[in-house]
């Protein structure tokens, strides 16, 4: 299960808005190889693919292929705007540590 904050499902759907995109459209979590810790987020606007698990709250949606959903199962997607940092700020109850630098992480 993933998990959608409301502030996340606002600017989810204010992103497919700004972008011109449809309706269709959701915001991706992938897990990717890379960073300092081996393993890292790669977020985009897209639309639903086959074998894709599709989360939804207050209309917005977010898509996992099945390999990065055995990374983020139980994560909780927020939005965060701060002084050092403005974005989607996932809380993975599976990390196991990250980098110095909060980009990459190890389940």
């Amino acid at each position: 299960m993933i998990s959608i904050t409301d502030r996340a499902a606002s600017r989810i759907l204010l992103s497919i808005g700004e972008s011109g995109a449809t309706e269709k459209n959701g915001l991706r979590i992938r897990v990717v190889g890379g960073g300092c810790s081996g393993l890292q987020y790669k977020l985009e606007l897209d639309v639903e693919k086959k074998g894709d698990k599709i989360f939804e709250h207050a209309g917005a949606r977010i898509y996992v292929d099945r390999k990065s959903y055995l990374y983020i199962n139980g994560t909780t997607v927020d939005w965060k705007e701060g002084l050092q940092a403005t974005g989607f700020h996932l809380d993975n109850p599976n990390v196991k540590r990250t980098c110095g630098c909060g980009e990459s992480f190890v389940v």
